[in-house]
């Protein structure tokens, strides 16, 4: 069965528009599980500019929250996933410059602290994943140093399916990548700008087996409510 991981960030950087302690990102994480979430997804960035280490603390505290932590590849990250063990680690690329994160891993350029990385989060028993673009060779190439799963970045087909743009390619691309990724061994997941059109169209790919969401749960919820938004997508993705 499919999963849907939410990703709360952005209930933190509410939050800290006002510098406040309302929203509150761990009464988030337990009310998501309790409206069906399979986990909670939270980018613990270098610049702290939504999630910190403190909300990481006290989501962990919670035994029934699996914790995805998103991370990048260097070794302050490594220590924190380390120290506080969430259940999962997903690498991500990162530029304090960006305002979302725009692509996925280079892990060719970056292959030996990604590999570190990936070989210290195994040893402790850490579930391991890499945040790359949709391109075979990086499949291959995550496969090669030990990742245990890849979360293939759906950013562009996302955007295309929402400005009307032709997408036959680019959903061609996925499942050519979902496809090698299940066959070399990896669990394959899906992120970045998924709305309920994009899980409605991904989530035939049989090979996806989990959908880390954020923004646009957060967003809608605002109209829609937490728990009707996060109940939906798990309608789309079961069916």
């Amino acid at each position: 069965m499919k999963r849907l991981g939410v990703n709360i960030d952005h209930i933190a950087t509410l939050r800290n528009a006002r510098g406040e302690v309302h929203p509150s990102p761990l009464k988030a994480a337990k009310l998501a599980m309790k409206y069906g979430a399979d986990s909670i997804t939270i980018h613990l960035r270098e610049d702290r500019r939504h999630i910190k280490d403190l909300d990481l603390k006290k989501i962990k505290k919670i035994k029934a929250i699996p914790i995805n932590l998103e991370i990048a590849a260097n070794n302050e990250m490594l220590r924190i996933a380390l120290r506080n063990k969430p259940n999962f680690v997903c690498i991500v690329p990162e530029n304090r410059k960006e305002i979302t994160t725009e692509g996925g891993l280079n892990i060719k350029k970056n292959n030996k602290i990604i590999s570190t990385v990936i070989k210290k989060l195994n040893k402790n028993k850490i579930r391991t994943s890499l945040f790359i673009n949709p391109n075979l060779k990086d499949i291959k190439l995550a496969k090669k140093i030990g990742s245990r799963c890849i979360e293939i970045h759906t950013g562009i087909i996302s955007n295309k399916i929402k400005n009307k743009q032709s997408y036959v390619k680019d959903l061609e691309n996925i499942k050519k990548c979902a496809k090698l990724g299940k066959l070399l061994g990896l669990e394959v997941h899906a992120g970045h700008g998924i709305d309920y059109k994009t899980a409605k169209i991904l989530s035939r790919i049989k090979e996806i087996e989990e959908f880390n969401i954020g923004h646009f749960i957060i967003g809608e919820s605002i109209f829609d409510g937490f728990k009707h938004t996060i109940k939906k997508f798990k309608r789309i993705i079961k069916s």
